[in-house]
């Protein structure tokens, strides 16, 4: 039931009708879920409920995110062949990186051992100084093509 005595009427003549300082509801209202004091007196709320608040959040390429390669280098191709019992093809150890987890060969460093080295791709060089030592390549995506 409406009644005269509103609170509109009420509050005639009296400034800020009961909602205190001018400036506080001036234009959009208040402001009320604003971020400060996360420095000093809300620094205890960051540290329990946003500890990332402070955070670097830089770009990061989608490019980046996803080109995942798992690399190795020629260099290290010795090791495993010794540590990992491979099989011996005519006097050539066997080595296959994509069953290690490795996605590309590199060219870093010396080979000592003929090897047969099975991987999804290589860097020129790499396959160069593998050939050199008597060795030999099968990159998958060849394979694949023929």
């Amino acid at each position: 039931m409406p009644h005269k005595l509103r609170k509109i009427r009420k509050k005639r003549g009296s400034r800020t009708q009961g909602y205190g300082r001018v400036g506080q509801h001036r234009k959009s209202g208040s402001q009320g879920m604003r971020k400060a004091g996360r420095h000093k007196h809300l620094w205890s709320y960051v540290i329990k409920y946003d500890p990332d608040y402070f955070g670097k959040k830089r770009f990061t390429s989608p490019k980046s995110l996803r080109q995942k390669e798992n690399v190795i280098n020629v260099k290290e191709l010795d090791e495993i062949a010794e540590k990992v019992s491979i099989k011996k093809e005519e006097d050539k150890f066997f080595v296959d990186l994509k069953s290690l987890g490795y996605t590309k060969l590199l060219g870093t460093g010396k080979v000592t051992k003929s090897l047969i080295v099975k991987v999804a791709s290589c860097s020129k060089s790499a396959a160069e100084k593998i050939e050199k030592a008597g060795g030999q390549i099968l990159v998958e995506s060849e394979e694949q093509q023929e």
